[in-house]
C-alpha cells in the first residue's frame, strides 16, 4: 500500500521533472522551459479566475525586479480579487503559489497582481517608509507604521537598511504586527 501511495505522490508532485531538477540545481532555465513555467502558471490562474467569472480576463506577463514572473490580471470590476487592504489578493496568491508548485514539482517565484495593485502598493509602502524615517530623524524619536503583512514589513526593512540615520524592527503579533522606525 505504501509503495502505491509513494508512486502517486511522485506523479502528483510535478509533471516537469527535468525542469524541476535544473531549477533546484541552480542551472539556468532555457527560454522554452521558462515559457513552460509561464504557461502552467497562466493555466492555473485562469482556472482560479473561472470561479470569479473572469477566466477570459487579459493577463499581462512580465519579469519582476528579482527575476520572478509577474502575472497582472487586467480587467475592469476585479476589485473583489483585491479585497480590503489587498487581503483577498494575498490569499489568492497563497493558493495560486501552492497550486503552481504542485503542478510544476518545484516552487518557482510567480506573483499574481490585479490591475497593478501590488505594484502601486509596493511604491506606496516604500514612500511611506522613507517619509516615516525622515519624520523619526526630525523628531529624534521613533515612528510606528500601520499594521502590515509580512511582505510589506519586509519591503520597509529593505527600503531603509541603507539609511544610516535609522534602525527598523517589527513589533506586535499578526494581524497587528507593525514596523517601528527609530532614529539613531
Amino acid at each position: 500500500m505504501s509503495e502505491e501511495l509513494s508512486t502517486e505522490v511522485v506523479e502528483v508532485s510535478g509533471a516537469y521533472p527535468e525542469i524541476a531538477r535544473k531549477y533546484k540545481a541552480g542551472e539556468e532555465l532555457t527560454d522554452e522551459e521558462l515559457d513552460t513555467v509561464a504557461d502552467v502558471a497562466i493555466t492555473v490562474l485562469r482556472d482560479l479566475l473561472a470561479f470569479f467569472d473572469a477566466a477570459d480576463s487579459p493577463i499581462d506577463e512580465y519579469e519582476g525586479d528579482e527575476g520572478e514572473l509577474i502575472l497582472d490580471v487586467t480587467a475592469p470590476d476585479l476589485a473583489v480579487l483585491i479585497g480590503r487592504h489587498g487581503r483577498t489578493l494575498e490569499s489568492l496568491q497563497s493558493l495560486f503559489s501552492l497550486l503552481v508548485s504542485r503542478r510544476l514539482g518545484f516552487r518557482y517565484p510567480v506573483a499574481v497582481d490585479v490591475e497593478g495593485y501590488k505594484s502601486r502598493r509596493h511604491d506606496k509602502v516604500i514612500s511611506m517608509a522613507r517619509s516615516a524615517a525622515s519624520r523619526a530623524v526630525r523628531q529624534h524619536g521613533s515612528v510606528s507604521l500601520p499594521p502590515m503583512s509580512a511582505y510589506e514589513r519586509r519591503l520597509v526593512h529593505i527600503a531603509l537598511r541603507e539609511d544610516e540615520r535609522v534602525d527598523t524592527h517589527s513589533e506586535g503579533t499578526d494581524p497587528e504586527r507593525r514596523v517601528v522606525i527609530v532614529a539613531l
